[in-house]
């Protein structure tokens, strides 16, 4: 039986500018699968010359979709656990060989990355919640790891529009052992291609007020 694997995803969506460069860093540490969200750019040739695994959606599924797809590809390929990271560089991939160390060489089932800054009051509301809720500082950092057995025991990576967050959700509920790592990176200069300001304000607060309900109710 082979010993545990890692994989890289990251969802993009018309990053060539600088999707070559973040493959070939998170290479050094980890396998690379892009998930390219029907870029109308280079994307996926760039990310593949940098030596990434793409898989292209046919029809755009947005980042959460984008980033259940990476996650679909990582357990087809015998992956053991998943570090996902935005395509933009505002995670910087050197952090994945942090993240390697807790998750292979500590068996930290959950890794969690902490931004210098939130970038939307939404952010900031939802980090405050799930901070007294779960002792979690920055549940929307993009950049997270996972053992894949949390993913099984979830039922896959999210199924509704929870922003990147339900799997680590309702695995801390779960009383999973988790880590929080800070995470830097360089701040994009241009719009997010997932999600603009008011549309990402709006799925932010819904995320949040599902994570509610379901506390309510007692979730997961």
């Amino acid at each position: 039986m082979g010993g545990p694997r890692l994989a890289v995803v990251i969802p993009a969506h018309r990053e060539g500018a600088s999707i070559g460069r973040i493959v070939a860093e998170a290479k050094r540490h980890a396998e690379v699968i892009v998930v390219d969200d029907c870029s109308a750019d280079d994307t996926g040739e760039q990310a593949r010359a940098a030596g990434a695994e793409v898989v292209r959606n046919d029809s755009p599924l947005g980042y959460e979709g984008a980033v259940s797809r990476g996650f679909e590809e990582a357990v087809k390929r015998g992956f053991t656990h998943v570090v996902t990271m935005d395509a933009d560089g505002e995670h910087d991939p050197s952090l994945v060989a942090t993240f390697r160390e807790a998750l292979l060489e500590r068996n930290v089932p959950l890794v969690l990355g902490v931004r210098p800054r939130k970038q939307r009051v939404s952010e900031t509301i939802m980090a405050a919640y799930l901070r007294a809720r779960l002792g979690v500082r920055d549940i929307l950092c993009g950049m997270k790891g996972y053992d894949l057995a949390l993913y099984r025991a979830n039922g896959g990576f999210s199924d509704h529009d929870s922003i990147g967050t339900e799997l680590a959700v309702n695995s801390l509920r779960r009383g999973t052992r988790f880590e929080q790592v800070p995470v830097h990176g360089t701040p994009r200069a241009d719009q997010p291609r997932f999600d603009r300001k008011l549309r990402a304000n709006l799925r932010i607060l819904r995320a949040l007020g599902r994570v509610m309900l379901d506390d309510l109710r007692g979730g997961p």
